[in-house]
């Protein structure tokens, strides 16, 4: 089919077949890998729960894994594929997209219900059942069933909003929303456990998620073409960079957790490595054609030939993805110190000058963003300058600085032993909360974005420029950026965590300490682009009200340091306690050791922050006094020629 003809019945029917083959060939495989896998139980110390556990696990497994990727790809396509209406709602074809995405959720939550007791049964060994104090006892031993749970919340959420949504900005954070679904029991699997769990953790995350928007996109472009939306050339354009990045971020990260789950003497010694190499065949070989030839049948109208032929595969992929969370990896059952359980390393040697600046573990998450947020901001600063425009070199500076800061905080000797020693892990908090959004809201992204993106123009699609105003301006962004809400998140995270069990409780789970970074750089760039931010903010603030924001918060950042400094009680002792660490003896005078560079770091960046508070507005007064000069200037001129204009006048009556 030529993209843009209206297709015919027969087109429709070709799709159908592709659709039922892909689904047919998925379970073909699923069930071949259970089958042939053998007892997989036995070597973790399981009982085999029989078939009807095992083939019903990988089976809803793969429904699932499906659903959910129709469900993000269809939103996707809702958001980012088809363009809104001119009053900024969905347009037809982004609304059908979005009640394909609330069908589709719909099976996701019938699918993340059934798997609570599933998954229970298959990660304890026993057979499945419905008993109610049975699954209680399950969801409360097992984090696979809790997960389950979490998304089945999240989900039955996502189906119901995907009836009511029709604006572009709601269909936005319902797509975060279901995001965030994916990852639960992603997160909370084989890869949580044993020897560099971190890394397979990290490296997980990136990989769900482009799994999910490739395939999840890929099968709402082809209901697109089948049904003759609008817009089809563009939605192809989109798709074909969209699935570019996807397949790049695909075969890092499965690499990644491919090397970290199998070592170099098991690729081909079991069927766990057999398949994580025909996965990564699988999808380097097709997906490096299939992608190639995009561009080609973008131009010849063979779209929806490879788009099927890449609907196979991918189903196939999906297939064996869905197989290895069946079978455990090599390193599941293998002997783990008690740092490789909790942490995913060693950490043998106290911490010195050298090796917190040469001992790098490289967090694929932060660090990944940090890298990837340095090279478009010099992108789009390369296309600022070829156009003849000035930026200002203080706020490059900044930004690569910032990001700097985020990845030694997160990636050098700092981030290896923050989960270990509790000084190191406040230095690392305050690095990422009060040193690096400083930095940040300082060089401008926004501004700079807004300046580099091109205009879409009138009566054309929006784009990417367009996108950045819309959700700047959205009620989210405002309710985000108010005072009050920004300043509460931004110090009461503080007491929050360390004062309330929530940090003990999150320590031992390498997700929770990631989710704590995210959340200590977002809730500091959030407070510090209302202080001193350059880009202008959704509610902007005159300066004094930005000066009484800052002075309300550092009392607080002060008494929560002298607080950890005088407390008699030792903070996450459990965890800590588990690790035992040769090199601290003393789990108090860590914690005030902590609390002492809690207390200096976190005022002195307060201070830098009040006297460049103090600067920019000093130069906006001096600005705002050179724009009056000018006005009264022309006022004075105009004055003046009105003046000499009536003396004309006055000497030609007496002529």
């Amino acid at each position: 089919m030529t993209v843009g003809r209206s297709p015919d019945a027969a087109t429709g029917r070709r799709i159908g077949r592709a659709a039922v083959i892909t689904v047919l060939l998925a379970l073909a495989t699923v069930f071949a890998v259970v089958l042939l896998s053998g007892n997989v139980y036995a070597p973790v110390g399981d009982t085999d729960p029989g078939p009807l556990t095992s083939f019903g696990t990988a089976g809803l497994r793969l429904l699932v894994t499906a659903a959910s990727a129709v469900c993000v790809g269809s939103l996707v396509f809702a958001v980012f594929l088809t363009p809104p209406g001119p009053d900024g709602r969905l347009a037809a074809d982004g609304y059908a997209a979005l009640r394909m995405a609330g069908m589709a959720a719909a099976c996701w939550a019938v699918g993340a219900a059934a798997l609570v007791p599933f998954s229970g049964a298959d990660g304890s060994g026993q057979p499945v059942t419905l008993r109610l104090n049975r699954l209680i006892v399950l969801v409360d031993a097992l984090e696979e069933p809790k997960a389950w749970l979490i998304t089945l919340a999240v989900t039955a959420v996502a189906a119901v909003a995907a009836r009511i949504v029709l604006s572009w900005r709601s269909a936005l954070l319902l797509l975060g929303f279901a995001g965030f679904a994916l990852l639960p029991p992603v997160i909370t699997g084989h890869v949580s456990v044993g020897n560099r769990h971190d890394l397979a953790t990290n490296s997980i995350v990136w990989h769900v998620l482009a799994a999910a928007v490739w395939t999840g996109t890929l099968v709402a472009l082809l209901a697109h073409l089948r049904r003759d939306g609008v817009h089809q050339e563009l939605a192809a354009r989109r798709y074909h960079r969209l699935a570019t990045g996807c397949w790049l971020v695909l075969a890092a990260s499965g690499l990644v957790n491919g090397v970290i789950a199998v070592d170099q003497a098991r690729w081909t010694g079991g069927g766990y490595g057999l398949l994580v190499v025909l996965k990564v065949l699988l999808l380097g070989a097709l997906g490096a054609l299939i992608l190639s030839a995009r561009a080609r049948a973008l131009r010849s109208g063979a779209l929806l030939r490879l788009g099927l032929l890449e609907l196979g595969a991918m189903g196939v992929t999906m297939a064996i993805s869905v197989g290895l969370t069946h079978l455990p990896p090599p390193n599941y059952a293998e002997m783990a110190s008690v740092m490789h359980t909790i942490i995913g390393y060693e950490l043998t040697e106290a911490p010195s000058l050298s090796g917190l600046l040469l001992g790098w573990r490289f967090d694929l998450v932060l660090g990944t963003v940090a890298v990837l947020a340095t090279v478009t901001y010099l992108v789009g600063l390369r296309r600022l300058l070829r156009r003849g425009d000035h930026w200002p070199v203080g706020r490059t500076v900044a930004w690569v600085c910032g990001w700097l800061a985020v990845l030694i905080a997160t990636s050098s000797g700092v981030g290896k032993y923050s989960p270990g020693t509790f000084s190191m892990h406040m230095i690392a908090h305050m690095t990422l909360n009060m040193l690096a959004p400083v930095l940040l809201v300082l060089g401008g992204p926004i501004t700079l974005a807004l300046r580099a993106l091109p205009v879409a123009g009138k009566g054309n699609p929006p784009g990417p420029r367009e996108w950045l105003v819309s959700v700047v301006q959205s009620r989210f962004a405002r309710f985000a950026a108010h005072p009050l809400v920004a300043s509460v998140v931004f110090v009461g995270s503080f007491y929050l965590l360390y004062f309330s069990g929530l940090f003990g409780a999150a320590m031992p789970f390498h997700w929770a300490h990631q989710l704590m970074n995210v959340h200590f750089v977002i809730s500091g760039y959030l407070f510090y682009w209302l202080v001193i931010g350059v880009d202008r903010a959704p509610r902007p603030l005159p300066h004094l009200a930005r000066l009484g924001m800052l002075f309300a918060v550092m009392p607080f950042h002060a008494f929560f340091g002298v607080i950890l400094m005088n407390k008699q009680s030792v903070i996450a002792e459990t965890f800590y306690r588990y690790l035992s660490l040769p090199w601290v003896p003393d789990l108090l005078a860590e914690q005030r050791l902590g609390g002492g560079i809690a207390w200096a770091t976190g005022e002195i960046p307060l201070v830098i922050v009040v006297i460049a508070l103090l600067a920019q507005w000093a130069r906006h007064d001096e600005r705002e006094a050179a724009r009056a000069d000018r006005h009264a200037d022309q006022d004075g001129d105009g004055d003046l020629a009105a003046y000499n204009e009536m003396l004309a006048k006055l000497a030609g009556t007496r002529h």
